[in-house]
């Protein structure tokens, strides 16, 4: 057999192994259980019974002897152990967290079976809908009944609150430190308009990369789901009946939604992304709405305290600067408490209290530096 042989076989085993244990892992957890749960974790472990044989089978075409199965491992052992003595909702989410991290496993595997991809990320997102306890979300029933709760779906608002805190204590900390070295009025202006300059176009170019790099990963899983709901429709349709089952629905029940849902394949894709993804198609953010959020704010934030220095200078163009960073940063801290549900007063006296400790040290810093530097 050739070098590269081998290496296939000896990932076959590794992955073998890997299936086998997650179905002894299953079987453990479903022997804690009753009723609709112990029959989704039956078929959990179902799944990867077959995910098992198709490498049993890929090990018998090439030549190799397929192991016998082994002792589960220790980590699956530790896991039942926990589950008989506290309760399977207690590591559900350990296992949850395990499963997600291994979601992709298969995405790019030449050798995996059809399906075996959407298995596995099904797999955590059953998990998820296990650990909820088939109870409705919620956010979501609360933004259905009382539409004036905010909402922030494309993240302007989140880049825009950010960048007026960023801009006004960054910048005022910049200016604040040129300000106590004593530096001239021309040399405190240049410090402030560059500061402002370089962070605001930062900030815009960070929050478009970051929401863009979202984007892309929303839609790769939008279109990875497209095209699993192309090619494996009885698979799809079998997962969202094990999904609503796990979130509480009797198995006639949950097929009977799962058959109006495939029906359309449009109503299907929108609902596997928002069941299984958690994904919202309508709403994925947009890069540049951030990213111009983001400038302007930060831009609006650096330019209160580089006003002062525009029409004066010296100790007046300082108190003058101070004043109008303490007023912008309550007015600020307020309106972030009012968005909140919090009280204004309290937050506003917050935003003051941390951001003019960052101006403070870096006046006195600068101060500092001025004086041994003259």
């Amino acid at each position: 057999m050739s070098g590269e042989n081998t290496k296939s076989a000896a990932r076959w085993r590794d992955l073998l192994e890997s299936e086998r244990d997650a179905e002894a892992m299953y079987r453990g957890l479903a022997e804690n259980e009753q009723g609709e749960r112990r029959t989704i974790f039956e078929e959990l472990a179902s799944i990867e019974r077959r995910h098992a044989a198709h490498w049993e089978g890929k090990l018998r075409e090439s030549g190799e002897q397929v192991p016998s199965p082994g002792r589960p491992s220790l980590r699956t052992r530790l896991i039942g152990l926990a589950a008989r003595r506290l309760s399977t909702q207690a590591v559900l989410p350990m296992i949850e967290r395990a499963e997600r991290a291994d979601a992709g496993v298969y995405d790019a595997d030449p050798d995996a079976a059809p399906g075996m991809a959407g298995d596995e990320r099904g797999h955590a997102r059953t998990l998820a809908k296990l650990i909820e306890g088939g109870k409705p979300d919620p956010r979501q029933q609360i933004g259905k009944r009382e539409g004036w709760h905010r909402g922030d779906r494309s993240g302007a608002l989140r880049a825009g609150v950010f960048g007026v805190s960023d801009g006004l204590v960054s910048n005022t900390s910049l200016v604040m430190g040129f300000a106590g070295s004593g530096s001239s009025r021309a040399a405190i202006l240049l410090a402030g308009v560059a500061g402002l300059l370089a962070g605001a176009f930062s900030m815009a170019a960070g929050e478009y990369v970051s929401m863009s790099s979202q984007r892309e990963m929303y839609q790769r899983e939008l279109s990875l789901e497209a095209q699993e709901l192309e090619d494996n429709p009885e698979e799809e349709h079998a997962e969202l009946v094990l999904l609503y089952r796990a979130k509480g629905l009797a198995k006639a029940e949950a097929e009977k939604v799962a058959d109006r849902v495939m029906a359309d394949r449009n109503v299907a894709l929108d609902t596997l992304a928002r069941e299984e993804l958690g994904l919202d198609p309508d709403s994925l953010g947009s890069p540049w709405s951030a990213a111009v959020s983001s400038l302007l704010a930060f831009a609006s934030g650096a330019f209160v305290v580089v006003l002062p220095y525009l029409i004066g200078s010296g100790t007046a163009a300082l108190v003058t600067a101070i004043v109008l960073f303490g007023l912008a940063l309550f007015a600020v801290g307020a309106g972030i408490g009012v968005l909140n549900g919090r009280s204004a007063l309290r937050s506003g006296v917050r935003q003051i209290v941390v951001g003019g400790l960052a101006a403070a040290v870096t006046f006195g810093i600068g101060h500092l530096i001025g004086t041994h530097v003259s």
